[in-house]
Order: C-alpha cells, then structure tokens, then sequence
C-alpha cells in the first residue's frame, strides 16, 4: 500500500525508517537470519558478500543489496568494512523492490545514509530527519538495478578460494592452481563453479576483479595502480579488459555514468 504525499503522511513513512551502523572486523559471518524490515545493506567502506536463496553476491564499496523483508540471508565480511544498513518497515513504499537486487548507491544516497547513522534518538522525530529519511526512501526507489554483478559459489572450498582474490585482487589465479587448492581435479572444479555461479572460473576471476576495481577508480586511482592491484600484466591489459565488459575505457566510466 501506498500512502499520500501529505506532510503528515511523509512524516509518519520517515519514521518507519531506521539506518543503523555496524562496523564489524575482518571475516565476520552472521548466520542465516530474517528480518521483518526490508533492508538495504550497504559498505561505505569494504567488501561484503551477501548469499540468500535468490543468489549470492559480492558487493563493494559503492553497491548495495535490497533484501525484501522476510527474507533469509547471511553476510560475510571480506576484509574491514564499515556497514550501514537501512531498515524499512513493511508497506511503507509500494515502489521499493519486492526481490533483492543489485543497487548503485548514488553519492546523495551515501551522504543520505551516512549522515541518517549519526542521528541520534532524541533527534530521529525532528522535521530534518524526517526530510533525510524520506529521501532515503526516495533514492533506494529509483536506484538503477544493477547488471555488473558476481555471484558465489556455495561449495566451501569454492566460497574460500573466491574470498581469498576478493581480499587481494592481485593473486594468480589458474584452475590448476584451484583445483589443488581444493583437492578437486579440474573437471570437477570448473563443472561444479559453473553450476554453482553461471559463469566459468576464468571468467569470475575477471569480473570479480573488475567489480573490486570500480572503488578505487572512482577515487582516481590510476590505470597503473589498478593494473598493478588487480593482477594485470600491464595498464593496457587491464585497460582492455575493462573495455571489454564495459563498452567504454577506464577513464571515460564515470564520466558516461
């Protein structure tokens, strides 16, 4: 149900709004679980990986994922990472996804979130908050759905192997080397990540990495720091790869976004 867009009615969506901040060390789980709130989870810094029974993705800095409420999932850490998560109480928007999703966090959405986690209980009914909640709502409702994305396996072996590349870019990565890695011959390994993911172990490898780039670049790193960080053997490999996926180079990105 939708409701009007009154000041009254506004104020009565805000405050079904809560964002909360979790700054949790290296390599924390939590279990499988559910909320009654629908949940944006987001890293303002880090990387997580977010599985549920819809899919399983890594999600760095700059990404979110929606979790409708009801929904059961578990998270996990993949080196620090500051956490901010949006809680949503049922009903209160009928534009918010009803499947989780992919989403770009837009620099008003990130300031909106962050800015939401420092207010504190005896501020949360002030008209202000009401305004940052609203427009929380608003953002998490128009945010583009993302395609980029990388799924994870759900076998262990496989779910360590991935983690260890997601913490340090740089690794290199053969199926040999993977296979031996988890005591499974390579038929069997490349077999079973293409089940588990939709996409061969090469291939993961490369979008993962290009996914994990997409941060650092944002924040201007160069071509030859991110070839460098991310296993290239040089700016014009990583450059090429890059253009490869995404249709345009490095340094025309997030100029075309």
């Amino acid at each position: 149900m939708d409701f009007p867009s009154t000041d009254i009615d506004l104020m009565e969506q805000a405050s079904l709004v809560a964002v909360i901040a979790t700054d949790p060390p290296a390599r924390t789980a939590f279990p499988l679980h559910s909320h009654r709130q629908g949940q944006l989870i987001h890293a303002i810094s880090g990387v997580m990986i977010v599985c549920s029974e819809g899919g399983s993705w890594v999600v760095p800095t700059g990404r979110a994922v929606w979790v409708p409420g009801g929904t059961r999932h578990e998270i996990q850490t993949a080196g620090e990472v500051q956490m901010r998560t949006v809680f949503v109480e049922p009903g209160v928007r009928a534009g918010l996804p009803d499947a989780c999703r992919v989403i770009g966090v837009s620099t008003l959405l990130r300031e909106l979130i962050v800015t939401a986690a420092k207010i504190d209980e005896y501020a949360a009914n002030s008209p202000r908050a009401h305004r940052i909640m609203g427009l929380i709502l608003d953002e998490i409702e128009i945010a583009p759905a993302l395609s980029l994305h990388v799924p994870m396996p759900r076998h262990p072996a496989l779910v360590e192997l991935c983690t260890q590349l997601i913490n340090q870019p740089s690794l290199q990565v053969t199926l040999a080397h993977w296979a031996d890695e988890a005591h499974m011959n390579e038929r069997t390994l490349a077999r079973t990540f293409r089940r588990e993911t939709g996409m061969t172990q090469g291939a993961w490898c490369r979008h993962a990495r290009l996914l994990l780039s997409l941060p650092r670049l944002a924040a201007g790193a160069s071509i030859l720091e991110l070839a460098l960080e991310h296993g290239y053997e040089s700016p014009s490999a990583f450059a090429a790869m890059f253009r490869k996926a995404l249709g345009v180079p490095p340094s025309e990105y997030f100029r075309k976004s």
